[in-house]
């Protein structure tokens, strides 16, 4: 997840984010929790549905769903659920229209909620009224604001450079192993293709792009993670062909950082959800200029992922903390990267869990850099290998609350 801005405005939170998925998963989660209210529960299980891992069965579950046969509209009143079926229909119309047999769709692990962002804004031709409508659907409360940190209706695309020199292209293949679904265009891998076989690869993507960016779709996992080769120093945004750029920030968004006296860095995927937004033109120096921002909090991962290895060579809190200086010194003054007197400038608190799995925290080291580090009671879910430790959604909220009153 990307920064959360409190008290902004009239004691109201914005949350930006980048991509579908980080969207979707705010908005789900801000859905008020009323045990009463059947038809929030039904919404908020559907937005949060993952369609089977099977090609074969996601297809016949997708179908179920936009036919409404699934039993996922249960409780949803009839004016919801037509609605929603529309902008499924909407994508799903899009879908079909691409197709090139055997090159079609792959709907394992299709998030519901993902799909209904998207369709609403090939319907509306507008990102953030995508995020409205879902916001109205689900009984957002209106003073949560839930903004892109990059408005636009095209896809935006990110490479990762590595301690060893090598780049990555792509958020999916930075965060998770994957493997491609498209034809392979390296010539000694596939024969010539021929006219036919342009024609059932065409679509969206400008002639000349990627061959990693043309994928229609990619299958992951996130319980099966393989170690990168070496340790994410940088990233940044990539046109079509591989070119870097420097996107402007939503203007909503640098507006909100520049009124509001709290930031929170929340959990999230360090260099795919947080680290991009702050990369954008305008965001790092709305964080280290804005003299109204009092606190810049850093929620520390409760554990260690495939972004914040290897394992051989595993990031500590100070490093997450560079990274995030170094995201917004670069969106601003590149020549201040490196430079650890400016980690204050953006992070002023740190709030951490100690335990097995845990990151790393020096706090000696972090305070005698300016960062205050909190540390909060944690709870162990899971069992046996599968056990891991998280925060105790009750002592976190304590420890902002004390955080944002000092």
């Amino acid at each position: 997840m990307a920064p959360t801005v409190a008290d902004s405005g009239a004691n109201g939170i914005a949350v930006f984010s980048g991509g579908v998925g980080d969207i979707r998963s705010r908005l789900v989660r801000l859905i008020p929790n009323h045990g009463d209210d059947k038809e929030r529960t039904a919404l908020k299980l559907l937005f949060e549905y993952r369609l089977d891992s099977d090609p074969l069965k996601a297809r016949a579950e997708w179908l179920d769903i936009v036919e409404s046969q699934s039993l996922l509209w249960g409780f949803i009143s009839s004016p919801k659920r037509e609605l929603i079926r529309s902008v499924l229909n909407t994508v799903n119309l899009e879908i079909v229209k691409r197709a090139r047999p055997p090159n079609v769709y792959n709907f394992a692990g299709a998030s519901i909620g993902n799909m209904f962002l998207t369709g609403a804004r090939i319907f509306s031709g507008s990102y953030e009224s995508a995020i409205y409508l879902l916001s109205m659907i689900c009984s957002i409360p209106p003073w949560v604001e839930v903004l892109p940190a990059i408005n636009s209706n095209f896809t935006h695309h990110i490479s990762a450079g590595l301690k060893d020199g090598s780049t990555i292209t792509g958020q999916v293949a930075i965060s998770h192993p994957s493997a491609p679904t498209a034809l392979p265009d390296d010539t000694e891998v596939a024969p010539a293709l021929t006219a036919a076989d342009h024609d059932k690869l065409e679509d969206a993507n400008l002639p000349g792009s990627l061959p990693a960016l043309r994928r229609p779709n990619i299958a992951f996992s996130k319980d099966d993670e393989e170690d990168l080769p070496a340790r994410i120093e940088r990233v940044w945004y990539i046109n079509p062909y591989g070119h870097e750029i420097s996107p402007v920030a939503n203007p909503k968004v640098v507006e909100a950082l520049g009124a509001t006296r709290t930031v929170i860095y929340s959990i999230g995927s360090l260099y795919t959800s947080i680290v991009p937004s702050l990369i954008l033109r305008k965001v790092g120096q709305a964080l280290g200029d804005g003299s109204q921002i009092r606190h810049k909090i850093l929620i520390l991962n409760s554990k260690l992922d495939r972004e914040t290895g290897p394992r051989t060579d595993p990031m500590t809190a100070r490093d997450f903390v560079a990274a995030i200086a170094r995201a917004c010194v670069e969106s601003r003054s590149p020549e201040l990267v490196g430079r650890e007197d400016i980690l204050k400038r953006y992070v002023s608190h740190l709030i951490y869990l100690e335990g097995e799995g845990t990151p790393a925290v020096d706090v000696q080291e972090l305070e005698r850099l300016g960062v205050k580090c909190i540390k909060v009671q944690g709870k162990t879910v899971g069992a046996g290998r599968k056990a891991m430790i998280r925060y105790d959604e009750a002592a976190l909220g304590e420890a902002l609350e004390a955080i944002m009153e000092s």
